[in-house]
């Protein structure tokens, strides 16, 4: 699934680009209140995003890598969503949207936040399935793929 990681990646780029121009030109049909819960996601996003990282520590990888041996994290963050990254990554780019709404932005983050979700399902969880087995699965059946707890 090389396609979906390297599709990932080129949506990330261009969905980053689309925010700091926006951004910088400061167009916006956003009402204050909406761009203020935006600017609350977006914010919100980026914590989650450095917790993850952070609790990743030395697991930590951008990509799947079949070389770098790693544990499964599943403690701090990883109690209550098995992709918390992507999820502060999603968050920062539908606030960053809500902010400074406009077509171009709009169809960027959908694409990027489709192409996180396919890279998850179709790379991610098949390299854990693949590495970690039956770890994996247990962990699977109590944390959700973004956020909660199942019981």
């Amino acid at each position: 699934m090389k396609f979906v990681e390297v599709t990932m990646r080129v949506a990330a780029v261009l969905v980053f680009a689309a925010d700091l121009i926006s951004i910088f030109i400061g167009i916006s049909h956003s009402p204050v209140a909406v761009r203020i819960i935006g600017a609350v996601m977006s914010i919100a996003g980026t914590i989650i995003f450095i917790v993850a990282v952070q609790t990743m520590r030395n697991s930590w990888r951008a990509g799947v890598s079949t070389t770098d041996k790693t544990e499964l994290v599943t403690n701090g963050i990883y109690q209550i969503s098995r992709n918390p990254a992507f999820l502060g990554f999603d968050l920062l780019y539908i606030g960053t949207l809500l902010m400074f709404f406009n077509w171009i932005l709009c169809i960027l983050t959908v694409f990027a936040v489709i192409m996180f979700h396919l890279q998850i399902v179709n790379v991610e969880e098949d390299f854990l399935l693949a590495t970690f087995g039956n770890e994996y699965l247990q962990y699977k059946k109590k944390v959700c793929r973004y956020i909660g707890r199942k019981r």
